[in-house]
């Protein structure tokens, strides 16, 4: 029998629920199109996997495909990503200016949702591998993939991990897992993964779990440990690159390609979600697709200082001003190009043209030049902000196919592994910068491999994550609060103050 009352939910796992008080524009009521958990009393007797598993991973797409939540905590939250008010528009009661700023609190919606989604997803994942499911192996094995990367991300958000077994009852608290246990789990679950994944190269069907994406999310474990309670392993990191590069992963030229739904050779796992987000957030009002005639959102910027770390001229970034491939390009409305749409791909700064080569204007008949700088996180108009758009509606304004884990990755990851265990990752670096059309540089430093991280895997979830495992997370930027710089406190987040109070067993992070 399925129970999917607020007191079930509540006490899977100290669900974080809040009231419609806190945020009075969000619905919060749960009813039984929200969540589906098996009764979690002493007589569980297994869930269908059948169904289950299909049903945790299209939840996993949907948060993945969100442009709140997961992705915000991620990208919003670092230098790379910023939601400035525009007007009355993007303000939400600043929800996104806390998040670049710092400034978040223990209610703030996206963390409370983060937090939510997560721990679903893990508890979800507990019953089908529990016995009592009668899952395949594959299955399984399957199950513990979605477990490891989403308890990868509550340890890697709030450095503990609630859990709770499906056979025990509703009155028992779930216990929380140290940031040590936690990885220990992470690591057990990826090992005893792999040998019942598929082997599986470049493939139409790498939006499922496979051998090579257990092993990109191992090498992260790894190559993160020191934060989360483990030892880092930079030798197993090298290991399991080089058995990903074996099932048939390799670097590939045509950066702006490799987003696109086509199979290509860098995607190792995908999503099943809509790219739309990706897409629209950050284009104008007045900037559209024959499939999207609605136009942009005009939200999602980035900072100039992040911009300028791109090869090529500081101040435009039109065809031929000397910028390498992944700052990607702005038309000239030198004639009309509707390969394109007349959008470009990469970061739009300067003016913006329609796609028959006509400059383009913003609402008030103005021509639409997107500025470097911006006033602050408040206080914009319709043009501030270099946008970023990497995901082109040319190839489907709300394409079903976006990009978690990819072979550049797993590249550097393996590239960091060789510097931080002694090497010269040097010659790997510029292997990835020769083919992206950028210079090469010199000895790379950590400085250096950070940055190339940055220009290699922006709005890809991991800017957050690099961040941190830099030390770089907690320095100063455009618009951060002045108390947050230098803060170590804000490296983790709040724990939901409900789920404090659903349960007894949570700590709150230090800070808060």
């Amino acid at each position: 029998m399925r129970k999917n009352t607020l007191s079930t939910l509540k006490a899977i796992f100290g669900l974080a629920i809040m009231t419609a008080v806190t945020f009075s524009c969000t619905d919060l009521e749960i009813d039984e199109t929200d969540s589906a958990f098996e009764d979690t009393a002493e007589d569980f007797a297994g869930v269908d996997v059948d169904s289950e598993l299909p049903g945790l991973y299209n939840s996993v797409y949907g948060q993945m495909g969100d442009q709140a939540n997961f992705f915000a905590l991620n990208e919003v939250t670092t230098d790379e990503t910023l939601v400035p008010t525009r007007g009355t528009d993007w303000g939400d009661n600043g929800i996104w200016r806390t998040l670049h700023a710092h400034t978040w609190s223990p209610t703030h919606q996206y963390i409370l949702n983060t937090w939510n989604n997560l721990n679903q997803n893990v508890f979800r994942a507990t019953q089908i591998i529990d016995p009592l499911s009668n899952a395949t192996p594959q299955q399984v094995a399957e199950a513990k993939f979605l477990r490891a990367f989403s308890m990868y991300f509550v340890l890697d958000f709030w450095g503990q991990q609630p859990f709770r077994n499906p056979t025990d009852g509703v009155d028992v608290d779930p216990s929380v897992l140290s940031a040590q246990e936690a990885f220990s789990l992470i690591v057990q679950d990826l090992q005893e993964a792999i040998p019942n994944l598929p082997a599986r190269g470049p493939s139409a069907d790498n939006n499922t779990a496979s051998k090579a994406a257990a092993r990109f999310m191992l090498a992260k474990a790894y190559l993160n440990a020191e934060r989360h309670g483990g030892n880092a392993d930079y030798n197993a990191v090298i290991t399991l690159v080089d058995q990903i590069a074996a099932d048939g992963y390799a670097l590939q030229e045509g950066y702006f390609d490799l987003f696109k739904e086509d199979v290509d050779n860098e995607t190792i796992w995908f999503v099943n979600t809509s790219v739309g987000n990706r897409i629209w957030n950050g284009m104008h009002y007045n900037q559209n697709a024959p499939d999207n005639e609605g136009g942009g959102w005009n939200g999602f910027t980035t900072l100039a200082e992040f911009y300028d770390s791109f090869e090529g001229n500081p101040n435009t970034n039109n065809v031929g001003d000397g910028q390498e491939e992944r700052r990607g390009w702005v038309p000239d409305g030198s004639n009309a190009d509707e390969t394109n749409l007349g959008i470009g791909y990469g970061f739009l700064i300067g003016q913006q043209y329609n796609d028959n080569g006509s400059i383009l204007q913003d609402r008030s008949g103005n021509p639409l030049i997107f500025t470097k700088e911006l006033p602050g996180l408040s206080g914009n108009g319709e043009a501030t902000g270099i946008r970023l758009i990497k995901y082109h509606p040319v190839n489907g304004s709300f394409a079903n196919h976006e990009i978690v884990f990819r072979y550049a990755d797993a590249h550097l990851m393996k590239a960091e592994a060789m510097m931080r265990s002694g090497g010269n990752a040097t010659s790997m670096v510029n292997e990835l910068r020769a083919i992206r059309g950028a210079s090469p540089l010199g000895n790379v430093s950590e400085a250096d491999m950070l940055a190339e991280r940055g220009r290699e895997l922006w709005v890809e979830f991991w800017r957050r994550n690099d961040m941190l495992r830099f030390g770089q997370y907690t320095r100063d930027w455009a618009y951060k609060d002045p108390a947050s710089v230098g803060n170590a406190d804000k490296r983790l987040f709040p724990i939901p103050v409900n789920a404090l109070l659903s349960n007894p067993n949570l700590v709150q992070n230090p800070g808060y």
